[in-house]
């Protein structure tokens, strides 16, 4: 049981917002090319396969982060105590989880075409070379945007069979949205990621973190109104664009205090909620519902 509940601390799975926004852009691609006037079945199984996959990839991506991260972990409070980081999980026991995990992820991977196996297979090294961003660039949030949201683009290829414009449109937007709430993220650290050395949106733009933000959410925005504009979306998509823009930049900019660790994870979490409303934007704007 002890064991059980370091794997669990291992894996994140009580902090369910990690694997989530990595599924909303799996589900937002998914249901951008999807054909709704055939039957649903085959999109609600490949939504679970992807909801499946995320939870699978983003606790194998924990283990590394962690292993890889572990002489830092230890200098940093919120850190310290994680199971690698504290010596409780040996790193052989990690390679060995994520080596597990991710041959899960295959079993459920195989069930897509051939051309998204290849995309899928050819992210891995994004997904687990992430970790060591911070030691050599200020721009690691922008690394996990294009690892994060590369299930934009498996979403559209595993019902298409083929790459397109318009996931490419709506993919650069979903990087921009994680380069934004990846950097509030990074402000609960700030301090002790400074003092050690490691790089970060939050470090680089300390002090003008809001102008940044609206930068980054803006060109979300943009991509998703171009992104709608390409899909033939109907005048509802647009209407109810109002809500992500309020939520961007009346909420996560107003309230956002780079001092305050507690705000920034509510801002962080919040995003959870933006990817279901983006998802039920792209049902209306298709006249799903």
């Amino acid at each position: 049981m002890n064991q059980l509940n370091l794997f669990v601390e291992l894996t994140r799975l009580k902090k369910p917002i990690g694997y989530m926004l990595l599924f909303w852009p799996c589900a937002w691609g998914l249901t951008l090319v999807y054909n709704f006037s055939e039957s649903l079945d085959k999109y609600f199984f490949y939504l679970i396969l992807f909801f499946l996959g995320a939870i699978l990839m983003r606790s194998a991506g924990c283990i590394v982060n962690d292993i890889l991260d572990r002489k830092f972990d230890k200098k940093v409070f919120r850190t310290k105590n994680r199971p690698i980081a504290s010596g409780k999980i040996s790193v052989h026991l990690g390679i060995f989880y994520v080596i597990t995990l991710c041959f899960f992820a295959f079993i459920i991977l195989i069930n897509f075409n051939y051309f998204t196996i290849i995309m899928a297979l050819g992210s891995m090294p994004l997904a687990f070379t992430y970790p060591l961003m911070k030691r050599y660039t200020y721009w690691p949030q922008l690394f996990l945007g294009i690892t994060f949201n590369y299930g934009l683009i498996l979403g559209w290829t595993s019902i298409s069979g083929q790459l397109d414009i318009i996931p490419i449109i709506f993919y650069f937007g979903a990087i921009f949205w994680t380069l934004g709430y990846d950097t509030i993220y990074g402000y609960q650290d700030i301090q002790d990621d400074e003092i050690i050395g490691l790089k970060s949106t939050s470090i680089k733009f300390k002090g003008t973190a809001k102008y940044f933000l609206m930068i980054a959410y803006l060109i979300l925005i943009i991509s998703f109104l171009i992104g709608g504009y390409t899909m033939s979306f109907n005048l509802y998509y647009y209407l109810f664009l109002i809500l992500p823009i309020s939520h961007l930049f009346f909420y996560q900019i107003r309230i956002f205090d780079p001092s305050n660790p507690n705000i920034c994870l509510k801002i962080f979490k919040s995003n959870n909620y933006l990817g279901f409303i983006i998802l039920i934007n792209i049902i209306l704007g298709k006249n799903i519902l």
